[in-house]
């Protein structure tokens, strides 16, 4: 892959949609923040209606204090202000009102006319509202960026699974480290045991059982032979081969990937949040509401300019509560930590919100509902002569010495082998050796014919049936047993999905092994539906094709092969255990790579929704009790709403909004 290509896609991925650093903005609202709350100790000393409350007004006034005052709120105006009058103006460019546009009308609104009363209006002066605002404001966002992560990191993790050179067989048959840059369409290299296949091509020379399961989803090692097609980033078992290069930069299947995962993700970044939503109506609220506080007075009551002008202001400041700068994020923070703290690791808020609504969930089979690894299933001795202990012991004396993962998986059944000589292993066929007196080999159903072996079993059938990997042992030149494995399915699986059709969410799979497999997990675990043989690129298809009927998806997976899938769901949700690119792409991360913690964080999902409505609506309910008041409509009875008694009113909301907040807990 071409080192500009990946530049250009890695700088792409590193950006946010407005071109600024994630981490940047986030230290600039932190630094805003602490700032700002630092000059707004003295603004508070300076206030007088703060100092007539405490009873402190004869130790700390003093002339030209007004004007202190002034200078500091200014300071704090342009200075914490700067982001929403910026948010404001995006805003406006693409016709969405928002909480930017509703903190900066409210805090301009208070800056100009307390400016104009420091100067000679007639009235009362805000600047303790406009600073506090500015401050809780900040602090919100700065809470609500923080508890997400900045642009994916997918494209960087993808290209990392190439190797850094790859041995080149150059036309004196010598081989030459070099850059994988530098491979052309064509070119002949090796590719040693245990080494990455370094780019797309065919194999010409050799035999060999590769990895894909990370980029095909094939729970085991597929055997390859001349005329093979391989696939960069594919880990080579226990044979060299060399390879022809057929595919390179953009057209290979990793850039693929890459792409598919970029339109993905750029095509599920234009969620409007709640907060955002709520903030639009109030700013029509405000503005209306103020334009009518003020016409009111004027024309219909013919009072004065300054005290209608000071109505107006006390409403359109007051419709901005402080709370609802907080509703949101205070949430969001909790539920992060909360989640945190049980290994589930949120990186997307929009989409963990979205969570709350999903209708259907799909799962990878590899790695996810099952555990990845081979174990013993089955052991059906075919001669009365040896018992299924025997067989397993003769079986696992000689896989010891193997490194195949299915070898691993009988080894592991058995903790006591025997002596083993003159070993010998055959890709794509099986091991053979003396053990003890007898001549043992373990050998697939393939090799079984060509030596003209064969048996009659119906319980044998049966397994090749379900797609279990099954081999077959051999003692002094007869079949003496069969051993079965599979890919383990986690015994969180059956619970996780009976506990989803409870909810009333439906379970499918989607996988890139073979078909009798797939039958056979989704048997076991219970599921609704399952898509098998499916390569990556029709993965992130299939999700597609079920949203189009519409079902909100979450889609769980831990391979790259999930990646795009990932990405295109409504929310993606990656095992902790799996490959980073998994993890870069989704939205949401389990740790403990525990199928039941997809269901916690869903729970999660519906308690921290509820408890965002909870405190907008403390939002609502303050702005419908505050907003008639500060307009002045119970004047008649002696009752208006001044700005400092506004002040007390956002503090108490505020506060009842933190503690909502801190009851969010857990479901299991």
């Amino acid at each position: 892959m071409e080192h500009s290509h990946q530049d250009h896609e890695m700088g792409k991925m590193k950006k946010k949609p407005d071109g600024h650093d994630h981490h940047h903005m986030i230290a600039e609202y932190k630094r805003r923040f602490w700032i700002c709350l630092i000059l707004t100790i003295p603004v508070i000393v300076l206030t007088s209606h703060i100092q007539h409350f405490l009873g402190i007004s004869q130790y700390l006034a003093f002339t030209g204090d007004i004007y202190i005052l002034f200078i500091l709120s200014s300071i704090i105006f342009f200075y914490g202000g700067y982001p929403f009058f910026k948010g404001i103006y995006n805003e406006s460019k693409s016709r969405m009102p928002g909480m930017m546009t509703l903190v900066a009308v409210a805090i301009t609104t208070a800056y100009i006319y307390s400016s104009a009363v420091v100067f000679g209006l007639k009235g009362e002066i805000f600047f303790l509202e406009l600073v506090t605002l500015i401050d809780i404001m900040l602090l919100g966002h700065w809470l609500e960026m923080r508890s997400v992560m900045g642009a994916s990191r997918a494209l960087e993790e993808l290209v990392k699974l190439l190797p850094s050179s790859a041995h080149k067989i150059m036309h004196d048959g010598e081989t030459m480290e070099v850059p994988l840059k530098e491979l052309v369409v064509g070119d002949q290299v090796l590719v040693k045991p245990g080494e990455k296949v370094p780019a797309d091509g065919l194999i010409t020379h050799g035999e060999t059982n590769i990895d894909e399961s990370m980029l095909t989803g094939e729970s085991e090692p597929v055997y390859k032979k001349i005329a093979s097609e391989v696939i960069a980033g594919s880990i080579n078992g226990d044979g060299s081969i060399q390879v022809e290069i057929r595919k390179t930069g953009k057209d290979s299947f990793l850039s693929q990937v890459i792409n598919l995962v970029e339109e993905a993700q750029a095509s599920q970044s234009k969620t409007q949040n709640l907060a955002d939503r709520f903030a639009m109506y109030l700013t029509i609220i405000a503005l209306t509401g103020g334009f009518i506080t003020l016409v009111v007075w004027m024309i219909v009551t013919a009072q004065d300019l300054a005290f209608s002008l000071e109505r107006a202001v006390t409403v359109m400041v007051t419709t901005c509560p402080h709370a609802l700068g907080l509703a949101i994020p205070l949430v969001v923070a909790v539920s992060t930590a909360l989640s945190a703290s049980n290994g589930l690791l949120i990186r997307n808020r929009t989409s963990f919100e979205k969570a709350r609504n999903i209708n259907a969930i799909i799962f990878d089979k590899t790695g996810t509902l099952t555990k990845g690894e081979f174990g013993v299933t089955d052991i059906i001795p075919l001669d009365d002569k040896f018992d299924s202990g025997e067989i397993l012991k003769y079986a696992a004396s000689l896989e010891v010495y193997s490194e195949h993962p299915i070898a691993k998986g009988v080894v592991a059944e058995v903790t006591d082998h025997l002596p083993v000589d003159n070993f010998r292993s055959t890709p794509g066929k099986g091991v053979k050796g003396l053990v003890g007196e007898r001549k043992v080999e373990v050998a697939s159903s393939g090799y079984l014919k060509e030596l003209g072996l064969g048996f009659d079993d119906e319980r044998v059938d049966e397994l090749l049936s379900q797609g279990k990997s099954t081999v077959f042992v051999i003692i002094d030149g007869k079949v003496r047993g069969a051993i079965a494995l599979a890919d383990i399915v986690r015994p969180e699986s059956r619970e996780t999905v009976a506990r989803f059709k409870e909810m009333g969410i439906k379970c499918l799979m989607i996988t890139g092994d073979k078909k009798e497999v797939a039958e056979w997990v989704s048997q076991e675990v219970g599921l609704d539906q399952y898509f098998a043989e499916v390569l990556p690129q029709d993965k992130a298809r299939k999700v597609k094709e079920i949203q189009e009927k519409g079902l909100v998806v979450a889609m769980t997976g831990d391979g790259i092969n999930d990646a795009p899938a990932l990405a295109q769901a409504d929310v993606g949700i990656a095992i902790g255990a799996g490959t980073d690119v998994a993890i870069e792409t989704a939205d949401i991360i389990l740790v403990r790579s525990n199928p039941l913690d997809a269901l916690y964080i869903i729970k999660l999902a519906r308690s921290t929704y509820r408890k965002m409505v909870e405190n907008l609506a403390w939002g609502a309910g303050y702005n419908i009790f505050a907003i008639p008041l500060a307009a002045g409509v119970l004047s008649a009875y002696g009752i208006i709403l001044t700005p400092a008694m506004g002040a007390v009113l956002m503090s108490a909301s505020t506060i009842i909004v933190a503690i909502n907040s801190r009851f969010l807990r857990m479901e299991k």
